[in-house]
């Protein structure tokens, strides 16, 4: 990582946690009086083949002790009303401001995989991560929306993991080598304006 993305990073989240930091403990206290404990959900996500950390988010599922794998239309009967706001608005992945904050990850990358995808794919994520993971990217822009779309059908585990690796997974790795190829300040803060208006309120239909 160059010190101008370092310094972007820590720039960046140290600025979201004081502007939004009311926003942080609003939410936080929401989740714990409607849907009780945990608050977070915590998962293990890979930052670099091997290399393995801890990434945080607002918990927006009921919890389930066999729960693997990406989600799918099969766990769509475990998202909170809560987190179904959440997640459209994309507040459940501000504690990862902490993760930006210890050096895991980076505000702009490569979504950070699952262990099981990085070993099962070692070629392809050996090359997607080569750049730090990060909170957006340019694969979580472009490919987000039809991501959901191909996966919320999904009615079982099993075709889940069918149709995310064979259609989301060399999808996402092409747009995350693209980034990492073309990586630069200016693509940076171009991604970083792209999710800003991204998460404003739309008018009409």
């Amino acid at each position: 990582m160059t010190p101008w993305k370092r310094l972007l990073d820590l720039t960046g989240a140290l600025l979201v946690l004081a502007l939004l930091w009311p926003v942080i403990l609003t939410v936080a206290a929401v989740i714990l009086w409607r849907d009780g404990r945990p608050v977070l959900h915590i998962s293990e996500r890979m930052r670099a083949p091997g290399r393995a950390f801890r990434l945080i988010k607002f918990r927006t599922m009921q919890p389930s002790a066999g729960d693997r794998g990406v989600s799918g239309g099969d766990k769509a009967g475990r998202i909170t009303r809560t987190g179904a706001l959440l997640r459209r608005y994309r507040l459940d992945e501000l504690p990862q401001v902490w993760n930006v904050l210890r050096g895991d990850m980076s505000l702009v990358g490569p979504r950070p995989p699952l262990r099981q995808y990085v070993e099962a794919f070692p070629d392809i994520y050996g090359a997607v991560l080569a750049c730090r993971p990060g909170l957006t990217g340019l694969a979580s822009l472009e490919f987000h929306a039809r991501e959901e779309a191909l996966l919320y059908p999904c009615r079982s585990p099993e075709e889940t993991e069918h149709v995310y690796v064979h259609r989301c997974i060399p999808a996402k790795a092409r747009l995350d080598m693209i980034y990492c190829r073309r990586r630069s300040l200016a693509l940076d803060l171009t991604l970083l304006g792209r999710t800003f208006l991204r998460l404003l309120p739309r008018r009409g239909p």
